[in-house]
């Protein structure tokens, strides 16, 4: 399951935002720490196209793919040494597959800021020390208990030393990470400790209402762009306040309405999760039968017995052949019959590339 940790200084929305995602009612407070332990939230992929596979295949049930969503405590300034309540919330976030960074881009002085006023840039440059910071104490600490297989001159202990000495030149100089180049070895051993700031990352700007409509004409705003664009790192404009009010109706029309009046196609959380598949290189596949359509999550460059895999281990170890249909072709000619007719309907062996969209049925043996 896709998870990603929401991250930010106390006070910026996160937890209003979490309310949202999870429709639970977590503690949104006007003070610091407010949120102690890591809410965790799952929710359902929206994904059109099952609905339309459900109705085809004539489903009895529907299940989409879900995400998760990590809540972390509002960081400070030291939290990587204790400040606050420290690496204890760093901790919670190791295991993510991408960072969501939320921002304050508004004003409001019922709302108390932890640094004294509002400054988007100020603000993710905390964030982001104390994430390097937090990976700077795991790397020396391990480069010292390197040391010693070093001077022997053990091989896996130079790979992993010579990978490590680049994140930690990458972090004291406070360089980007584009600049860092690893070998195959190198990556595979830098991907085991989860740093933070390797993590892939998106920004959400966290607005007042009023500002939906043109989020371009807050100078808050066009300062995190500025920033986002030259990292190459998405920013989604929201309002937390606006989400959880989305959130509160149950009817998809009300929705629909509430969300025109803010100019919004699709709600917020709709668009970080659209994002969150992008950045991790995600796709979703289907598998359509008179009992369930399910949605599968799968990573681009996947072969078909390792997404066989994803539903269970067997199907992969007996994988056979993959009867693939595509799901543009299914609503080109209405019918899985009609679309096998036009020859639509692929037989696939293990050298297959999974594709966005493919309705498939796995063939195996075990």
């Amino acid at each position: 399951m896709l998870s990603i940790g929401i991250v930010g200084l106390p006070n910026v929305g996160k937890s209003t935002l979490f309310n949202a995602i999870t429709k639970s009612q977590v503690t949104a407070a006007n003070y610091p720490f407010a949120t102690i332990d890591p809410n965790v939230g799952v929710v359902h992929v929206k994904d059109e196209r099952l609905e339309k596979l459900a109705a085809i295949y004539k489903s009895g049930k529907i299940i989409p793919t879900t995400i998760e969503f990590i809540d972390i405590a509002g960081l400070v300034k030291g939290a990587s040494s204790g400040e606050g309540l420290g690496n204890q919330f760093l901790s919670h976030i190791r295991q993510v597959d991408a960072i969501a960074h939320v921002i304050r881009c508004f004003e409001d002085s019922e709302i108390t800021h932890v640094e004294g006023k509002v400054d988007p840039l100020r603000d993710l440059e905390i964030i982001e020390i104390e994430l390097r910071l937090s990976d700077l104490e795991s790397v020396d600490k391990r480069l010292a208990r390197l040391e010693k297989q070093v001077k022997v001159k053990i091989k896996e202990a130079i790979i992993e030393q010579s990978a490590l000495l680049k994140v930690k030149h990458m972090i004291e100089n406070e360089l980007p990470t584009s600049v860092l180049e690893f070998t195959d070895e190198e990556e595979k051993i830098v991907k085991g400790f989860n740093l933070l700031s390797l993590k892939p990352a998106l920004y959400i700007a966290n607005m007042a209402e009023t500002d939906l409509v043109d989020p371009e004409s807050n100078p808050y705003f066009q300062a995190l762009k500025a920033k986002a664009v030259k990292e190459n790192i998405e920013i989604i404009p929201i309002s937390a306040q606006v989400e959880y009010e989305i959130s509160s109706l149950d009817d998809p029309e009300e929705q629909a309405i509430f969300m025109e009046s803010y100019g919004l196609t699709r709600s917020g959380l709709d668009t970080v999760i659209v994002s969150g598949y992008k950045l991790l290189g995600l796709n979703t596949y289907f598998t359509c039968g008179p009992m369930e359509a399910r949605a599968w999550t799968f990573k681009t460059g996947t072969k078909a017995p390792e997404a066989a895999g994803i539903i269970h281990t067997d199907f992969e170890r007996g994988f056979i052949k993959a009867e693939v249909l595509a799901y543009n072709d299914l609503i080109e000619f209405g019918t899985p019959l009609l679309a096998k007719e036009k020859g639509k309907v692929r037989i696939e062996g293990k050298e297959y590339v999974v594709q966005d969209g493919d309705i498939i049925l796995f063939r195996f043996n075990v």
